[in-house]
C-alpha cells in the first residue's frame, strides 16, 4: 500500500513510518519538523516538510494518492492548549479538516487518527475506563480530539470515508522530545541523565497508563487490516494498567541506579486526575494488547536516552 503519516517525523509517526516500511509498503511523510525531525527519517520515506494547515496539502495527496493516511500530526501538549486553545484549535481542529477534504478529494480508502484515551475521557467513575463511558475531557486538547471524532462520523456518512480512532493512553518511548512540556518519561530520563532535579508537578499522586510506543506502533498496523462498516471504531489503546508520578520517579531511580533528586512544583490546569484504559475491544476487534510492563519499557527508554547523550545513536530527539 501507499501509506501517508502526517507527523511521521515526530516521536511516535516516525516509529509508525518504520513499521510500515518493514512491512514492505511504500511511505510518505507530511511534518511541518515543529516538533519532529529529519533525523527520525528513514532515506526510503517521501518527505514533505508542510503544516498541515496548509494549500499545499492537497496536491500532495494528488501526487501521492494514499491508500491509507495515518493521521499523528497534533499539538500535543495539555497545557499549551490550556494556555492558547485557539492555537490548539487552529492545528488539531481546522488542520484535520484541511487533511479530510483533501483525502476525500483523492479518494483515500483509510484514515487511521491518533486520538486520546488520556485526555478524553476526564475524570471517571468507573477505572479502568472503557469506550462505552462519556468523554468529559477537561482540556482544550482532549475536546479537539473528541471534535476530530465527531467530524470524521461525519465525513463517513457524508462521504463514505473509512475511518478508524485509536485513543491513545500516554505514550512513551525512544525518539520522545525531552525539551517540550509533554513526555514526563522522557523528561525525567533526560533529567536523571544531565543530574538535573525532576519537578513532580503537583503532589505527584496523578496516575496514567503508560504505554510502550512498540506496542502502540502495532495497534497501527493491525488498524489497516480491520473491516470498517458504517459505524466509527473507537479503541483504547494502553496497558489496564495505572502508576503515579511518584511511582515513576521511584522506578526511575531503580533503572538508573542512584538516587534521584526531586521536589513538587505548581499543578497544572486541564490536568485529570486519574487516567487508566480498558483495552477489550482493541484485542476483541484488532487481536491486539500491549505487550511491554512498564519498568521494562522504562529501562528500554532510559538506555536509549544514555546512547543519545554518548553520540551512540543517531536518531536523536
Amino acid at each position: 500500500m501507499r501509506v501517508l503519516i502526517t507527523g511521521g517525523a515526530g516521536f511516535i509517526g516516525s516509529h509508525v513510518a518504520d513499521a510500515f516500511l518493514a512491512a514492505g509498503h511504500e511511505v510518505g511523510v507530511v511534518d511541518d519538523l515543529s516538533t519532529g525531525t529529519r533525523e527520525n527519517l528513514d532515506l526510503r520515506v517521501r518527505f514533505w516538510p508542510v503544516d498541515i494547515r496548509g494549500p499545499d496539502l492537497p496536491a500532495i495527496l494528488a501526487d501521492f494518492r494514499p491508500e491509507v493516511i495515518s493521521h499523528h500530526a497534533a499539538q500535543m501538549s495539555v497545557s499549551v492548549s490550556a494556555r492558547d486553545p485557539k492555537l490548539d484549535a487552529d492545528i488539531n481542529i481546522l488542520g484535520t479538516l484541511n487533511l479530510l477534504e483533501a483525502a476525500v478529494r483523492t479518494g483515500v480508502g483509510r484514515v487511521i487518527f491518533a486520538s486520546t484515551g488520556g485526555a478524553m475521557y476526564g475524570d471517571q467513575v468507573a477505572m479502568p475506563t472503557d469506550e462505552s463511558a462519556v468523554p468529559r475531557p477537561v482540556s482544550p486538547y482532549g475536546v479537539a480530539k473528541l471534535a476530530v471524532e465527531r467530524y470524521l462520523h461525519a465525513y463517513q456518512a457524508m462521504h463514505g470515508l473509512r475511518a478508524i480512532a485509536l485513543r491513545y493512553s500516554n505514550v512513551y518511548g525512544p525518539r520522545q522530545s525531552p525539551h517540550g512540556e509533554a513526555g514526563v518519561v522522557a523528561i525525567f530520563s533526560r533529567g536523571i541523565l544531565e543530574g538535573r532535579e525532576l519537578i513532580v508537578h503537583g503532589d505527584g499522586g496523578q496516575t496514567r497508563d503508560y504505554v510502550y510506543v512498540e506496542d502502540v506502533v502495532r495497534a497501527n498496523v493491525l488498524a489497516t487490516t480491520l473491516t470498517l462498516g458504517q459505524e466509527l471504531p473507537l479503541l483504547n489503546i494502553g496497558t489496564g494498567t495505572e502508576a503515579s508520578v511518584n511511582e515513576l520517579v521511584s522506578l526511575f531511580g531503580r533503572i538508573a541506579g542512584r538516587k534521584v533528586s526531586w521536589r513538587h512544583g505548581p499543578a497544572r490546569p486541564g490536568e485529570q486526575r486519574r487516567s487508566v484504559l480498558d483495552c477489550g475491544l482493541a484485542k476483541r476487534l484488532l487481536g491486539w494488547e500491549a505487550g511491554t510492563d512498564l519498568r521494562a519499557g522504562l529501562a528500554r527508554t532510559f538506555r536509549w536516552f544514555e546512547e543519545v547523550l554518548r553520540g551512540q545513536n543517531p536518531r536523536q530527539p
